[in-house]
């Protein structure tokens, strides 16, 4: 049976965390909120941890989950290269709603799915969710939802999708926005191939705001409306 803990009670934070930090450790699931969305977040380095994932939400390999970092540092370590036009962006929108996806470091041993050489990561704007990340390391996070469904804004509407597939469900209240994040594909930039980043989803952060860090860096910004059934915490 799965636990649930009100994080905004003092007497149930510690011991939520402590068991939230054990389920990622043994490559269970767990429900964690962001600044956008609820997400389900697994170990980002067991590949049976994500695969469990992906099972969860009844989605494929085809949709390989984001993964949220608790800063910089982190993603450095995650990726291949980091081009100044992104580190421009990380601090603007970070923490925040912009999930940038840029090619992955070769040397990392995991297996998010098929992502093409790539990683999509986010530092979310959630206490929780970062003091999580800082114990566990870097979580693969998608959107708290089945495949179908509206990503969850609360614990209960989590719960009612998820059930006991979840051993561990952190609750702060509902999310403030319910918007997930928006998508840029950065790879172009990193990888010298196109010279430009263009949106895949429009969401938390809008192109305007994006064209305001990297001018004519960003390509058409034309890109598919935001949608509330995100394989992302905000990607979750």
């Amino acid at each position: 049976m799965s636990d649930i803990f009100d994080c905004r009670d003092d007497a149930q934070l510690l011991p939520g965390m402590r068991q939230a930090r054990q389920a990622i450790g043994r490559g269970a699931l767990v429900v964690i909120p962001t600044d956008t969305v609820y997400g389900v977040a697994a170990d980002a380095f067991s590949a049976a941890a994500v695969q469990r994932l992906l099972d969860a939400k009844g989605r494929t390999r085809e949709s390989p989950p984001p993964v949220l970092v608790a800063g910089t540092t982190m993603v450095r370590a995650l990726v291949a290269d980091l081009p100044e036009p992104v580190e421009r962006l990380i601090e603007r929108f970070w923490p925040g709603g912009l999930t940038i996806v840029l090619p992955a470091q070769p040397s990392l041993t995991w297996d998010l799915g098929e992502t093409r050489g790539t990683v999509a990561v986010r530092m979310p704007d959630h206490r929780i969710a970062l003091e999580l990340i800082e114990e566990t390391g870097p979580l693969a996070v998608s959107s708290a939802n089945l495949t179908g469904e509206a990503a969850a804004v609360d614990v209960l509407s989590a719960h009612q999708m998820l059930g006991d597939r979840i051993d561990v469900y952190l609750d702060s209240g509902p999310v403030a926005t319910g918007v997930p994040s928006t998508i840029l594909d950065a790879t172009g930039l990193a990888r010298r191939e196109r010279g430009a980043a263009r949106i895949l989803r429009v969401g938390a952060v809008t192109a305007d705001e994006i064209r305001e860090v990297i001018g004519d860096l960003l390509d058409d910004p034309a890109a598919p409306p935001v949608d509330t059934d995100a394989d992302d915490t905000g990607s979750a």
